[in-house]
């Protein structure tokens, strides 16, 4: 067989592989996650930018819930682009001239790290991911090639990358940075450089003219998280993480590092030295999340695997099984904090006999250690939730369900019971958190309002003190769901000013974020 022809089918092989065996491993206890009924209800209400998140997400949620909204049809996004971005490090290994063994070190990482999670879980972070691949990718085949295609394809993927996630900005800005810093940097006396940029800035207009005409939500959206959950992250923190996140295969990016800082070969792509760097700068200065820098790594991986290759193409050959041992070993001991493989009593049991509950994978963003991953705990008991809320609406009478507003305190809580409405006979149910804001109706006329919230309202909040009966009906009582202890309160009996009262917050709120 040819060779090249031979490397191709391995790497299509892999790539099969990676995008298959998710749907293996996860159990079937478990749901969709908190934020991806966010993201699933986006497609329901196209728009050309959220409050969130730039639009292309919702693209995919829209075809998503065309085919029926199934787990299956929520999960081959992620596992899609997961092969794809598997795809693209080949490619770089086998553009350098990289063999089999290179490949699977280039593969491990997908299947072992925690990019598998990453790319099982329907949200915007498995397009950053694959567009920071992307542009790397482009960017290589430039320097290889000198031909100014890659550059148009550059600019294509950073721009289809800004309408993924913010967060490309991070991995745009640290590479024309980088660019200046080498030889690299006479790439900016050329147009056709310019005019990839300017196409990448076309792509992103639509949502730039959104973000404008909606006075920016995106500035509030990070305002919160920073007052709400990255004033916890140290930079000591994030720093730890990058290791831990990336363990198993934690010698293939540190060799893709010494390949671009030390070796001969290497002296081409040394701008990947840099853009690495600053971009770990930039999310140490901006207290960003430690997974918001999984996109710098596929590239490392890359040539990482390349440099591993070459250093034991003739001498320690050996060591090439103790890598790929050391590497599945560690893997699978730590997948059941990867994948959520067995139901949660099992792994609760497993990461308390194992001592895996006292790493920081429990800690979650109220700053307590629980007994799963939060990303677990947000993966059930939404379907309960949605069955109960469904049993307090429908044990109204007829009449009275048709003056019901079903409201929640929370997006998740909202977006789940509109995924599960049918299997709970429930009405469209709002909120005013997040982007569910902006679907809230202008106008109203009800008398009786079913709450989920953890706390009762209070006093001060005077919409829920113009009725004139309130009641706990039910709650939600699983301790290892992130959420249990939710109420389900019904207020019945709503006096004359209800309404009104209702569409002038309503609309307040709205006008924050309309010129």
């Amino acid at each position: 067989m040819n060779p090249s022809r031979k490397l191709r089918n391995i790497l299509y092989l892999f790539a099969i592989i990676k995008l298959v065996l998710p749907f293996f491993l996860q159990d079937h206890f478990y749901q969709p996650h908190r934020d991806e009924y966010l993201y699933l209800a986006q497609g329901h209400h196209m728009a050309w930018g959220y409050m969130e998140v730039p639009p292309l997400l919702s693209v995919m949620a829209w075809i998503t819930n065309l085919f029926g909204g199934s787990l299956f049809w929520i999960k081959i996004w992620p596992a899609l682009f997961g092969a794809f971005t598997f795809l693209l490090v080949g490619k770089i290994i086998i553009s350098l001239g990289g063999r089999s063994f290179a490949l699977m070190l280039g593969w491990l990482p997908f299947m072992l790290d925690g990019y598998m999670r990453l790319f099982f879980l329907f949200m915007p972070n498995f397009l950053d991911v694959f567009f920071w691949t992307l542009m790397a990718f482009t960017l290589i085949r430039f320097i290889q090639t000198a031909q100014n295609k890659w550059l148009y394809l550059f600019g294509i993927s950073m721009g289809l990358g800004m309408m993924s996630k913010y967060s490309v900005a991070f991995f745009v800005v640290s590479l024309l940075a980088a660019i200046l810093l080498t030889r690299h940097r006479k790439v900016f006396l050329n147009k056709h450089f310019y005019l990839s940029l300017l196409l990448g800035l076309l792509i992103f207009l639509p949502n730039i003219i959104w973000q404008y005409n909606h006075r920016f939500p995106v500035i509030a959206h990070m305002s919160e998280l920073q007052h709400e959950q990255l004033k916890y992250n140290s930079a000591l923190g994030f720093i730890i993480s990058q290791f831990i996140m990336n363990l198993p295969c934690v010698f293939v990016w540190i060799a893709g590092l010494f390949f671009v800082i030390v070796s001969p070969g290497g002296r081409s792509y040394r701008l990947f030295t840099w853009a690495y760097l600053f971009v770990i700068i930039l999310l140490i200065v901006l207290r960003g999340k430690d997974y918001y820098a999984l996109g710098a790594y596929p590239v490392l991986f890359a040539f990482g695997a390349y440099q591993l290759e070459q250093a034991t193409a003739f001498k320690w050959k050996w060591t090439r099984v103790a890598l790929v041992l050391f590497s599945i070993a560690l893997g699978t001991f730590a997948m059941p904090l990867i994948m959520p493989i067995a139901k949660p009593e099992v792994l609760a049991r497993y990461y308390q006999r194992t001592g895996l509950n006292k790493t920081g994978s429990f800690k979650w963003e109220d700053q307590q250690m629980h007994p799963l991953p939060q990303d677990f705990a947000d993966m059930m008991g939404w379907k309960e939730m949605a069955l109960k809320t469904g049993a307090v609406y429908n044990s109204l009478p007829p009449d009275e369900k048709a003056k019901t507003f079903v409201y929640c305190r929370g997006y998740f809580s909202a977006g789940a019971l509109n995924y599960y409405r049918k299997n709970a006979n429930l009405p469209e149910v709002y909120s005013d958190n997040a982007s569910f804001l902006f679907w809230m109706p202008d106008k109203y006329d009800i008398k009786n309002l079913i709450v989920l919230a953890h706390q009762v309202p209070g006093k001060d909040d005077i919409v829920f003190q113009q009725f004139e009966k309130m009641t706990i009906k039910d709650s939600v009582d699983m301790p290892l769901f992130r959420e249990t202890g939710m109420k389900i309160i019904l207020y019945e009996h709503g006096n004359d000013s209800l309404n009104s009262l209702i569409e002038k917050g309503i609309a307040g709120l709205k006008k924050r974020f309309m010129r």
